[in-house]
């Protein structure tokens, strides 16, 4: 039954793309997540360019330690990592590959450092609620890695190459083409680690500490009419992470990882409408092994089909309805000693419609309305709705209101022992409210939220030797997120751009009226730009305050406030070569980000690119 209503859905919004508007000519750039446009007319986003990805070129985990306002959970450097935003759990934070939603089936998350790090075009974070658009796990914000194909830019070419300490060599290569009709992009990357560093003050050894990922985007896309496209954007990951032991003798272990993610893409563009009609395959492997250079212990195989229909309309020039029809099948494969058993498979459908109403060039409206089908779960009605005022040249406000959700995981359900076939979806409502100052080159966002979470999902002891996941806390989340930047291009060739966040993140179990484990208090992260001519510098700095590690708020067991700072500095010559160093940490912090797991101290990189 749900499977015909979730293919009902998506033909309706399909068949809405019928014979209106006029024609016209598409954007000499084509971007494959086709919601972003619309985001940004609503929300604050950080958005992040290679370039500035290329600062924190170890893993993901370090570019949005340091350059957005999420915490970060790091089991050691290149270990397993999960994300915090606005004090809510790994599971409320959703990755989007190019408008597609990657998290795991099976864990509900993503683990950010089995995450390619290379190979995008732009970062997005967004804060806040998105479930409708974005589906299951944007409850707490969403991280986006957007790939983008631009027409009429001939041949352009890029390589880089690094090596740093603890046996680190990172290389990357990337080139495109494209003419007036057709464009084509790859990148490839690869990356290894030894990852053997050391913490004398801790006793702390990285045992087992190696990692290695390698990384190949492709991209094209083709003009079949002046408003229509043809565009194909795939990802093939490979990994391997040792999981770092304490004692020289102890028992060695690994987890390797392999990802497919393929996405077509059949865009129209009108002047009245606009439609975008998407099939995604995303496939997930995973193998663990106990014993290292052993056969694999336990692992598990997902796949997703994914069809989505994205149809846009101006009814008038200041009304705007979208409709967004989506329809997915997950399927998941425990293999060897896994908790999943045989396979396990699920049909997953969603109809959404927001309307957008542009009242005037400063003031702007956003109301959107989402029912999703997932089989066997019964899924609550979503909403959202924005609204955005420029009231003066120097002051914007921008009110955010929503209900959000992420619904029980592979794991959550059939793990044996333990899996409940009860569970409810989790839910969130949530609003805040966005102030901006602009001042000459000085701008000032501030962003006070209010979250409230119930029927979060928890794995309690049983009492039988087992552990079974659980509706069982309400979670009230509140706080302040604010940035300041400053960007100013001088004569002679000088440019400085300044950006600095505080966070500030109250996240409380009801139940306990304790602060949730990894949430900091107070967050603060900096990042500074020179350019002379010729000659770049950077300097990034982090603040990450009081964390407790334990529901009681032990501050025996506390992480206790840190800062740690990072510069670079690189030279470019004859336009196309660039030499730079980087030095990490450069104030010899001790610290760490999960207990029991300190992160490297001082530490060194030099870095070439050509651009051809």
């Amino acid at each position: 039954m749900i499977l015909k209503k979730a293919f009902t859905l998506l033909s309706v919004s399909s068949c809405l793309t019928i014979y209106y508007g006029q024609e016209k000519n598409i954007d000499t750039v084509f971007v494959f997540d086709n919601q972003m446009k619309k985001v940004k007319l609503f929300h604050s986003l950080t958005t992040l360019s290679p370039a500035d990805i290329q600062k924190n070129s170890s893993n993901l985990s370090e570019v949005l330690r340091f350059q957005s306002p999420v915490y970060i959970k790091e089991n050691g450097r290149g270990a397993v990592s999960s994300p915090s935003f606005r004090g809510t759990t790994a599971q409320q934070t959703a990755f989007v590959w190019n408008g597609i939603n990657i998290n795991s089936q099976f864990l509900g998350q993503g683990d950010i450092n089995n995450i390619a790090v290379f190979g995008y075009d732009q970062m997005e974070i967004k804060s806040g609620g998105g479930s409708v658009i974005y589906g299951s796990g944007a409850i707490g914000g969403s991280i986006h890695l957007n790939n983008d194909l631009s027409f009429n830019q001939g041949f352009k070419g890029i390589f880089n190459s690094e090596v740093a300490s603890f046996g680190t060599y990172n290389n990357f290569l990337k080139a495109a083409y494209s003419n007036d009709k057709f464009s084509f992009k790859a990148s490839g990357n690869y990356s290894i680690s030894e990852n053997n560093y050391e913490v004398p003050e801790k006793s702390y050894i990285n045992r087992n500490g190696k990692f290695y990922n390698t990384t190949l985007n492709i991209g094209t896309s083709y003009k079949i009419a002046d408003n229509q496209t043809i565009s194909w954007q795939s990802q093939l990951y490979d990994a391997a992470q040792n999981y770092p032991i304490f004692v020289e003798n102890g028992n060695k272990s690994k987890y390797e990882a392999q990802t497919l993610r393929s996405l077509l893409s059949w865009d129209i563009d009108k002047s009245k409408f606009s439609n975008s009609l998407k099939a995604a395959y995303t496939e997930d492997n995973f193998q663990y092994f106990g014993v290292d250079n052993a056969p694999y212990t336990s692992g598990g195989l997902n796949k997703n089909y994914i069809f989505k229909n994205d149809f846009n309309y101006f009814i008038l020039p200041k009304l705007n309805v979208n409709v967004i029809g989506e329809f997915q099948q997950n399927q998941g494969e425990g293999l060897r000693t896994s908790g999943i058993t045989g396979t396990v498979k699920r049909n997953v459908g969603s109809l959404a419609s927001l309307l957008r109403y542009f009242a005037t060039q400063n003031l702007r409206f956003e109301a959107g309305i989402k029912q999703d089908f997932v089989e066997d779960i019964n899924a609550p009605l979503l909403y959202s709705f924005s609204g955005k005022w420029k009231a003066t040249n120097w002051y914007s406000l921008n009110l955010n209101f929503s209900k959000n959700f992420r619904y029980p995981s592979f794991n959550d359900l059939y793990w044996t022992p333990g899996g409940n076939l009860e569970l409810r979806p989790e839910t969130s409502i949530q609003t805040d409210m966005n102030h901006e100052f602009k001042v000459g080159d000085f701008k000032l966002t501030l962003s006070p939220y209010y979250m409230r979470i119930n029927d979060m999902i928890r794995w309690l002891d049983t009492g039988l030797g087992y552990y079974s996941p659980t509706n069982t806390n309400k979670v009230e989340s509140y706080g302040l997120e604010s940035q300041l930047s400053y960007q100013k291009h001088f004569n002679k060739g000088h440019s400085i751009r300044f950006l600095t966040g505080y966070t500030y993140a109250r996240s409380i179990n009801l139940e306990t009226q304790k602060q949730l484990t990894y949430v900091p208090l107070h967050k603060i992260s900096s990042n500074v730009d020179y350019q002379y001519k010729f000659l770049r510098v950077y300097a990034q700095g982090m603040f990450n305050g009081l964390t407790y590690t334990t529901s009681d708020e032990s501050k025996k067991y506390a992480i206790y406030p840190y800062f740690v700072m990072n510069a670079g500095l690189s030279a470019t010559f004859m336009k196309n070569y660039t030499l730079g160093i980087k030095v990490n940490n450069i104030t010899d912090t001790v610290y760490e980000t999960v207990d029991y797991y300190p992160l490297p101290k001082r530490n060194y990189s030099i870095n070439a690119t050509i651009n051809f």
